[in-house]
């Protein structure tokens, strides 16, 4: 017996066939919420620091060098004392000096003697004159040698106070007080204009830090100087040896200008320095307190996550829904970290199981 094909019964199996996957793909069920741990968002006393490498340097420095020539007659400090203002510390051979200001002063004294007897010659002449007793020439040439003899004088004030100088010169005195360095010469060293170095001497109380901030830090740095809120505790110097220095500093100076080529500026802090324990030199860290100081939002740091430069968090909302929140970090506090913006106290985030979380996913908090 010969069977048919009929296309009119497989084309009813076929739309029975979708419809019955239709039915099974309605019935599907809900996704499964993904376990997650939550923290709840509050603020925290916090102190966040800014750390600088910092230089510190003396307020006042000067290198000492001799400014006539001669040999080294007297060393007066010994290396590394503290000396004060005025306080003599080299001389150099005065003998050819005392001897020029003498001259010198012996000089004057010849040509104050000859315009005075100039000055009465003129007087006498004048009167004479005046009587119509004396030549008008001899006058004027009475009066002409007055001029010279007052140019005598000038010059010979001005040898005297050349001759004073030099004498000065040969003895070099502190010009303010601070710690003098370790000589460079010995007496009877031979030393002219300008050369060798002799010493250095460098303030003591109060010493500067030196460090470099970006441009960018320049209006928030500002803000947080000028804030009249501002802890006192703003500068304090961490030294070489992890250390708290014990006095706290202050705002010296900026610089006039940001480097063209570096985009920073030098900024300033003094600080007292009565025990002597910062030499110029050191090296150290700035902290300067920044913006995360006082009660601030803190988060744990496992909870950021980070995308294209940009730091969200999940954040659950009332049905039990998350959704990616970009926040603003600020310091970070070991394990802890400070959120500037985009987040308020009170909203939950999730904190564990953020892999396997995506926008709008469902959560159960564990």
């Amino acid at each position: 017996m010969q069977k048919y094909f009929n296309p009119s019964i497989l084309s009813f199996a076929l739309v029975a066939t979708v419809l019955f996957s239709c039915g099974k793909a309605a019935q599907a069920p809900p996704p499964v919420a993904v376990p997650v741990s939550v923290y709840k968002v509050a603020s925290k006393p916090v102190k966040g620091l800014d750390t600088y490498p910092a230089t510190v340097v003396a307020l006042n420095e000067i290198e000492l060098r001799p400014q006539v020539s001669g040999y080294i007659t007297n060393i007066f400090v010994e290396d590394g004392q503290l000396v004060t203002k005025g306080q003599k510390l080299y001389q150099i051979d005065q003998t050819k000096y005392l001897a020029a200001r003498n001259q010198a002063n012996a000089s004057l004294a010849s040509a104050n003697a000859h315009l005075s007897r100039i000055k009465k010659d003129v007087d006498r002449y004048e009167r004479l004159d005046q009587n119509e007793a004396i030549a008008k020439q001899v006058l004027d040439n009475a009066k002409a040698e007055l001029l010279a003899a007052e140019a005598q004088v000038q010059a010979a004030q001005a040898q005297v106070s050349s001759a004073e100088t030099d004498l000065g010169y040969s003895q070099i005195t502190a010009p303010f007080a601070g710690r003098i360095g370790i000589s460079q010469v010995r007496l009877g060293a031979q030393v002219s204009p300008g050369q060798p170095l002799l010493n250095t001497l460098s303030s003591t109380d109060p010493v500067q830090v030196d460090f470099v901030i970006n441009e960018k830090e320049i209006p928030r740095y500002y803000k947080l100087v000028n804030s009249p809120d501002a802890p006192d505790s703003l500068f304090t110097l961490k030294l070489s040896d992890g250390s708290i220095y014990p006095h706290l500093g202050k705002l010296a100076t900026v610089d006039r200008a940001v480097g063209r080529q570096t985009g920073t500026i030098n900024i300033r802090v003094e600080f007292p320095n009565a025990e002597r324990m910062l030499v110029p030199g050191m090296t150290g860290t700035l902290q300067v307190i920044n913006a995360d100081y006082g009660d601030q939002l803190v988060i744990p740091y496992k909870a950021v996550t980070e995308q294209m430069g940009e730091y969200f968090v999940y954040l659950i909302g009332a049905d039990s829904t998350v959704t990616q929140q970009t926040i603003k970090l600020g310091t970070v506090f070991g394990t802890d970290v400070s959120v500037r913006e985009g987040l308020e106290s009170g909203q939950n985030i999730v904190v564990d199981g953020i892999q396997k979380l995506r926008q709008g996913a469902k959560v159960q908090v564990q």
